[in-house]
This record gives structure tokens, C-alpha cells and sequence, in this order.
């Protein structure tokens, strides 16, 4: 099994399915669990240059990496180069360097963030692009010559044939509205890992975040502290989501962006999975609808 997490920024994934990947190589030991961030990291911080918010956000994620065990990788065009925040929807070199990162990597299960259907809710340009370039990109990952010019070595010989993945989307608590969710997954038995991991953020959470002023958080004195308040933060959700009390969950909602599962594979393979604070009946039903219409 292979979980690759597509998102934009440094410490993304720890407030989206940090839980649900630790739960994921609990039950099975051998999963391989891969973080791509999509933008450089540059703009996130309101004391340093940009060069330095990109190191220092970098070293953050590479070390709660270490910390979890997964493996955490940096998206980059042809020539090398990461992409900017706020301009990831201007960058031609976005949707190849997707669609190489995909296809060597061939997850079973893809996450990304959603695309928000309510006009009332709000969005981080860069949520959104990476959640379009997704969409966009998912039906050419096994389209083996889409980016020839990009990746020329893609085609050498024989054309490989590429599993498409099962897109899903995380939640965004920049949409503020029209939060909808198929999976809920019970990660209160992970909780503290979850937010020792968000606690390796240093920069984001000790200083950026606090400095915003948006999104409820502040400057914790010690990591104790800290997990104090990230299980205040996933416990909101919670109560946001109108889910069970007393219980933290992460969420999801599946897409028909790549391969269309069955409800039976999805409740086999995601650990932690409530069943009663899913959606199952519905899901099953959507996913029934769209078999039928494409023959799958």
C-alpha cells in the first residue's frame, strides 16, 4: 500500500491526516507514506527573509519527517526549481512536475485539498490551485507522453502502464462553509503524536501564526502546552463538522478525480474508520452512480 499526500504548504498534513497515515502504518507496518508540499515555503513568515522562511520551514518538515517516519518530499519543476507561493495557478511547469511526482511514486491512495462548491466560503489561493492542479492532472497520470518535453525520459522504450490512484480530499479550515465529508476517522489514540508533530512547525506556530492572528492560535510555552491546544483545534472540527463530542476525527471526501473505489475497499483499507459518524449510506449510493455511469 502506498499514501501520498499532496498539499501546499509546511504543516498542511499535520492538521489534515497526520493522524489517519500514523493509524495507516499501525495496522500495517510496511505502508509506504510519501508528503509532497507544492510551494517553496518563502512567504510564511512576517521577521525573516524570504530565503531564511524557506530554509528554516523546510528543516521543520524534514524533521517532523523524521519524527513520524515518512517521507517527505519537496515538488519542483524540470529545471529544479520549487514553485512560489501564490502563484501556483501562473506556473507552467506545475502540472508536469505533478504528473512525474504521481507517476513515479504510484500511490494507491492520493490526498489533496477540496475544491469548495459554496460561493460563501473562503479559500487560500494556494489550497485551491494545488486542488485544481490535481483534478486537472489525475486522468493524464497514465497518459505515459502528456509531458514529453518536460520529461523526455518518460519515453524511452516501452510505455508504462500507471495505476491511477483513489483521489481523496482532506478538510480545509479555510473554507470556513459548505464542509462536507464522507470518512471520518477516530484518531483521538494518536492525537499527541499528531501534535508533536505540528509542534516541530516552530516558525509557523510559535510566531507566523500567532503574528496572523486568524486562526485562533497562540504562542504555547512548551510542547505540552501545545498539545493542549491542537487537540483544542481538532476538537473545533469536530464540533465544526457536527460529528460525535468527546471524539477527534480527521475527514475526508471521495472524489471521482482518478480510480473510483468501492465502499467495501474503502472501509477494508482506512484504519480508525467510525462508521456511524461516516457517511457510508450515501457514499455507497454515490459511488453506485458513478460505476454505472462510466462502466467501471
Amino acid at each position: 500500500m502506498k499514501l501520498l499526500f499532496v498539499h501546499a504548504h509546511f504543516d498542511d498534513f499535520e492538521f489534515t491526516a497526520a493522524g489517519t497515515f500514523e493509524l495507516w502504518r499501525r495496522a500495517h507496518p510496511t505502508v509506504a507514506r510519501r508528503i509532497l508540499i507544492s510551494t517553496d515555503g518563502a512567504a510564511g513568515h512576517h521577521a525573516m527573509s524570504r530565503e531564511a522562511t524557506a530554509a528554516r520551514r523546510w528543516a521543520e518538515q524534514q524533521k517532523a519527517g523524521a519524527l513520524g517516519g515518512f517521507e517527505v518530499r519537496l515538488l519542483r519543476d524540470g529545471s529544479g526549481s520549487p514553485f512560489r507561493e501564490g502563484c501556483l495557478a501562473q506556473s507552467a511547469g506545475l502540472l508536469p512536475a505533478l504528473w512525474k511526482e504521481i507517476r513515479e511514486f504510484e500511490p494507491d491512495y492520493l490526498f489533496c485539498p477540496p475544491i469548495p462548491v459554496d460561493p460563501l466560503a473562503g479559500v487560500h489561493v494556494d489550497h485551491l490551485d494545488v486542488a485544481e492542479a490535481v483534478r486537472a492532472v489525475a486522468y493524464l497520470v497514465n497518459v505515459p507522453h502528456a509531458y514529453l518535453p518536460e520529461y523526455p525520459e518518460e519515453g524511452e522504450g516501452t510505455a508504462r502502464a500507471v495505476r491511477t490512484p483513489v483521489i481523496l480530499n482532506t478538510f480545509d479550515g479555510y473554507l470556513a462553509a459548505g464542509h462536507r465529508h464522507d470518512l471520518a476517522v477516530d484518531v483521538g489514540a494518536v492525537t499527541d503524536l499528531m501534535g508533536d508533530l505540528a509542534w516541530c512547525h516552530e516558525s509557523q506556530l510559535q510566531e507566523w501564526l500567532p503574528w496572523v492572528d486568524r486562526h485562533h492560535m497562540k504562542a504555547s510555552p512548551d510542547a505540552m502546552a501545545w498539545r493542549e491546544q491542537y487537540r483544542g483545534v481538532i476538537s473545533r472540527r469536530t464540533r465544526a463538522l457536527g460529528l460525535p463530542a468527546g471524539r477527534l476525527y480527521e475527514v475526508f471526501q471521495v472524489t471521482a478525480w482518478g480510480a473510483l473505489p468501492t465502499l467495501e475497499g474503502l472501509t477494508r483499507d482506512f484504519p480508525g474508520l467510525d462508521r456511524d459518524a461516516s457517511r457510508l449510506e450515501a457514499l455507497g449510493e454515490r459511488l453506485d452512480r458513478w460505476h454505472e455511469a462510466t462502466g467501471a
